[in-house]
């Protein structure tokens, strides 16, 4: 069988056992995997779909992944696609009457078919990349935020001068993980990128070691810790590259004992009379910049990095930020950039409340929204993103202005003095609030924050409410879900169930369970 012909037949032999194409929301492909948003998962033959010649295996995430291997799945998917397509094109057209009520089911099907498109288009390599670091990262967060709460709870306690013998047991907990980040760092970066964990660990632990201190590199005297996160990245890094080079060389009879230590000792050189020196100035440069931007121009910077955060997310590159919050936690304590950040959900919450009022008719959107909200006031953003605002189109624009009306109003106090901060990285929205911390004590603190949160809600939804919608979008949206009386009478006093796949079917995955992380808070 030609090749063509063998691809076409392995598209053929899918396409009825997902429902065929009338089930079929999206179509994208990474390396390996046929990747599909469907609208009834119910559908699916996984059973059959495993037992096909050209089918690996199966992963449900987000989208439906067959995994068909490299080389493969790229051959596959355009022929994949002209079935689905030509499958559309022979399906009757719709019978004659007024405009079709488009339901939340079709605006999360719209979300999951517009972010598997984005996850694909992401996959450069430099995305790819900033994926490996946030990998590196993401797993701390928890210890972050832990020792996040505890500081601030210590600093509460300190302030009013309660229970006193207390007090340094707290500030050893939120301060021990802090000490040794650098280590986890390492850890992490040598298994993202191949390595032994450990030894990435063991070459990163250099940087903190207290006797750094008795050491002299490009005339300074180290510190320990100098160079922080940033340095831990490079010198894991760095290992996991000695260490390959090892593994290709080294004997295999003296690996074990060859290999680790030419790791450690080459890395480790490298570590103290150089990364530790430059990283310590990098991270100096970032703490610097950080502060002279939000006092110089706190209010127009806030602004920028309010509105184009969402879209920052949508292409991936949110995620070049995450070292930049840890090392500026590690320098000062806490992130001046997150809290402003945070303001894109507000407007993304404001936005929400504003579709709710402009489709008063669009009960299946509305109760969506009502669902999702809870979730994005605790800056859970991603259900009100996909299942509402992204795929409405002009709601997403008109959220990231509430967005950057937030991020102004926080940055504005930062220009005047007032720092806001948040010790840890992940939280967002309400959730955010008990890991505030600043330079003028914790209620100032609250009140701004809260005050952006407020102008971003507030901004977002009068941008929404009198922007957010064209003619046609809400001739289109704001159409009644519920069947008309003659319809219910014809079936006996009882809605008929929609067919499954159908618009305004029960078929499509619930947009406020969207299983996907921001790592950044949204």
């Amino acid at each position: 069988m030609a090749t063509e012909d063998k691809n076409r037949a392995t598209a053929a032999a899918i396409l009825p056992l997902v429902g065929g194409a009338a089930n079929v929301a999206s179509i994208a492909h990474c390396m390996t995997r046929l990747r599909l948003g469907l609208h009834d998962r119910s559908l699916v033959d996984d059973e059959a779909l495993k037992a096909l010649p050209a089918v690996m295996g199966v992963v449900e995430d987000d989208t439906y992944q067959i995994v068909l291997g490299p080389g493969t799945v790229a051959r596959v998917t355009p022929e994949f696609e002209q079935l689905v397509e030509e499958g559309r094109e022979a399906a009757p057209a719709p019978g004659p009457g007024g405009p079709a009520a488009v339901s939340s089911d079709d605006l999360a099907a719209q979300g999951a078919a517009i972010k598997a498109q984005q996850k694909t288009k992401n996959a450069t390599p430099f995305k790819l990349f900033l994926r490996k670091i946030a990998n590196i990262f993401v797993p701390l967060i928890p210890a972050l935020i832990g020792c996040g709460i505890i500081a601030g709870l210590n600093g509460l306690l300190v302030n009013l001068g309660w229970l006193p013998a207390v007090t340094p047991a707290l500030a050893a907990m939120a301060s021990g993980f802090m000490a040794l980040i650098a280590v986890f760092v390492g850890y992490n970066t040598a298994k993202e990128f191949g390595g032994t964990p450990i030894l990435g660990g063991a070459v990163a632990a250099i940087i903190v070691f207290p006797g750094v201190a008795n050491i002299d590199a490009f005339g300074q005297t180290l510190s320990p810790g100098q160079g922080g996160v940033l340095g831990a990245l490079g010198a894991a890094v760095l290992a996991v590259y000695v260490e390959k080079w090892c593994r290709r060389w080294v004997p295999e009879a003296l690996d074990v004992l060859v290999t680790p230590t030419l790791t450690i000792l080459i890395s480790g050189l490298v570590t103290i009379f150089g990364l530790m020196f430059v990283a310590g100035e990098i991270s100096s440069a970032i703490g610097t910049f950080a502060d002279w931007l939000l006092s110089n121009g706190g209010a127009g910077a806030g602004f920028v990095l309010g509105g184009l955060f969402l879209p920052l997310v949508m292409l991936g590159l949110h995620q070049a930020l995450i070292p930049i919050h840890t090392t500026l936690i590690e320098q000062q304590g806490y992130t001046v950039l997150l809290p402003i950040l945070a303001m894109a959900g507000a407007g993304q919450v404001g936005a929400a409340m504003a579709v709710y009022f402009r489709l008063p008719r669009n009960e299946s959107i509305r109760r969506t929204i009502k669902s999702a909200l809870p979730a994005g006031l605790l800056g859970v953003g991603e259900p009100l993103i996909y299942g509402v605002s992204l795929p409405l189109g002009r709601p997403f624009i008109t959220a990231c202005v509430g967005g950057a009306f937030g991020g102004g109003f926080v940055g504005l106090f930062n220009q005047l003095g007032d720092t806001v901060g948040s010790t840890a990285i992940g939280p967002s929205g309400w959730a955010l609030f008990p890991l505030l911390d600043g330079n003028h004590g914790l209620g100032s603190t609250i009140a701004i924050y809260a005050g952006g949160l407020l102008v971003g809600y507030v901004a977002g939804f009068l941008a929404t409410y009198f922007f957010g919608f064209s003619k046609d979008l809400l001739t289109e949206f704001n159409v009644s879900q519920e069947p008309a009386p003659s319809t219910i009478a014809a079936t006996g006093g009882t809605t008929p169930a929609p067919t499954p796949g159908t618009r305004g079917g029960p078929d499509t995955p619930d947009p406020g369970t969207d299983p996907a992380k921001a790592p950044a808070g949204v």
